[in-house]
């Protein structure tokens, strides 16, 4: 129990370090994160060319964590198959998305309990429109998201029932296509693209 207490101390005190909110500003407590997804320099000419936004807001500090994805640059045919999203472990992009390390897995356990493994998204019309609430991963304290990125594979997550290595760590979802940092933003991004995808899922 002491243990716990310790811990909850600790992770007080990293909140407090990195980001200290004061209640009533103009945010009231909410914080906003952005990441500008663009094409993995590494990919070849004819995969798709995926651009956009997946924007994260979060209550200080401890709400949960809330996402939209609003890409472009998938195919225009229906027929494809799902995509794959992660949290990477680095905000390297300097070998294109191959440099942003694996998994982010800050406690060690597999595929698909990471806590940015944000699952399939399957495009419709060359686009992924998608609100998540309720998510795991946190803008907050040690095990933060901020600084790291987010990748889009090529194929479709097998959510751990591979029955092999990669499976359970990766989901054979197969080469990155695009990717982005993770940043502190205003507000004023995700107000903007809300209404679209809420309106997108109502239809």
């Amino acid at each position: 129990e002491s243990l716990h207490e310790i811990q909850k101390q600790v992770n007080d005190l990293w909140q407090n370090l990195l980001y200290p909110v004061i209640r009533g500003n103009d945010t009231d407590g909410m914080i906003y994160a952005t990441c500008e997804m663009k094409p993995s320099s590494k990919i070849d000419a004819d995969k798709p060319q995926v651009i956009g936004q997946v924007l994260f807001k979060q209550y200080y500090s401890y709400g949960r964590l809330e996402a939209i994805f609003y890409l472009d640059g998938f195919p225009l045919d229906n027929n494809q198959s799902s995509r794959a999203i992660h949290i990477h472990e680095l905000g390297d992009l300097s070998n294109g998305c191959d440099s942003t390390g694996g998994h982010y897995n800050p406690f060690r356990v597999n595929h698909p309990r990471h806590p940015g493994d944000f699952g399939n998204f399957l495009p419709k019309e060359g686009k992924i429109r998608k609100y998540k609430p309720n998510l795991s991963a946190t803008i907050f304290g040690p095990y933060s998201i901020v600084g790291r990125s987010v990748v889009i594979h090529e194929q479709e997550d097998d959510m751990g029932k591979g029955n092999n290595k990669a499976s359970l760590e990766n989901g054979n979802a197969g080469k990155r296509l695009a990717c982005c940092v993770i940043g502190i933003s205003n507000k004023n991004f995700w107000e903007e693209k809300l209404p679209e995808v809420m309106d997108k899922k109502k239809r």
